[in-house]
């Protein structure tokens, strides 16, 4: 074999290989989960927590992140899209965490990290498609065209083209934070629309509750019930904002009230007395007076 073919064959070698390494294409399906049922449960209260502020919990869901087959990297890159939804320091604080359960776990799965953006990428242009397709139609914030541009180019353009976790992915992600945040419920039924749209099934969203449930957030759960049943066009489930928890329908005695009442069984108490918590929205009434407090008994 001459010279001149040895180089002409390394050449071309090289244009392949730095051809495939600028290609941020994958064979990854954006629109479908990466994660496996249990990964699945693990991310959804890591997410969680992170919108909680909670390091504590925080630490040990990552542990069982890590136990469930979830990367560093992976769950890295979740906890830094979170900023979008829970901010900065919120942000900042669970990959803190992350890097201190990391320290001491010391061996852990690092993983592999999103393809580079390829060169003239747009990120305005690619955004606005995302969050169409998101969205299910056109979104334009006219009120503040700054915050626009910012969802558009880098939330839904810069963040979301990396590939390392899939459209479906971030969508549980955020439903999973913005379920362990008050006040956002017209945000969490957005993206619980965006969630099927972007591929995640309603058995999986059905699983975010579950699993938070399962982990002790009951507020949370019914949060994130509430949205999908919502977003399913079914009477929502009513919903505590207390730190009492809201406990199931008080079915029992309904003839009673005039609306829906609950009562939760806080303690069993000894020689026969118990604790509860008892609530029923205000305005309701209680042999015919009006009634608008908890009342523990």
């Amino acid at each position: 074999m001459n010279a001149k073919l040895i180089i002409s064959i390394v050449a071309a070698g090289a244009m392949l290989l730095a051809a495939c390494g600028n290609n941020t294409k994958t064979d990854k399906d954006m629109n479908m989960l990466s994660f496996n049922e249990q990964q699945a449960a693990a991310m959804t209260v890591i997410a969680c927590h992170e919108a909680r502020g909670d390091q504590s919990s925080l630490a040990i869901a990552i542990g069982e992140g890590f136990d469930a087959g979830l990367t560093a990297n992976q769950m890295k890159e979740a906890l830094s899209q979170l900023y979008a939804y829970t901010g900065f320091p919120r942000s900042l604080n669970a990959l803190g965490t992350l890097k201190k359960v990391m320290e001491q776990h010391g061996d852990v799965e690092m993983g592999a990290e999103s393809s580079p953006l390829p060169s003239g990428y747009d990120a305005l242009k690619q955004g606005t498609e995302v969050q169409t397709k998101l969205s299910g139609q056109p979104f334009n914030y006219d009120f503040c065209p700054a915050e626009d541009y910012y969802l558009k180019a880098h939330l839904f353009g810069d963040i979301f083209a990396r590939d390392l976790l899939t459209h479906a992915d971030r969508e549980l992600v955020t439903v999973s934070a913005l379920s362990g945040l008050e006040g956002v419920m017209p945000q969490l039924q957005a993206h619980v629309r965006g969630a099927l749209n972007m591929g995640v099934t309603k058995e999986q969203l059905n699983g975010i509750v579950t699993s938070l449930r399962s982990h002790g957030m009951e507020a949370e759960a019914l949060r994130c019930e509430a949205a999908i049943a919502a977003v399913d066009g079914q009477q929502m489930p009513a919903v505590s904002t207390s730190s009492w928890p809201l406990g199931q329908p008080n079915d029992a005695y309904a003839k009673y009230f005039t609306g829906q009442s609950y009562l939760a069984l806080l303690d069993s108490g000894r020689n026969c007395t118990e604790t509860a918590n008892f609530r029923h929205p205000a305005g309701n009434k209680i042999n015919g007076a009006a009634f608008v407090s908890v009342i523990n008994f």
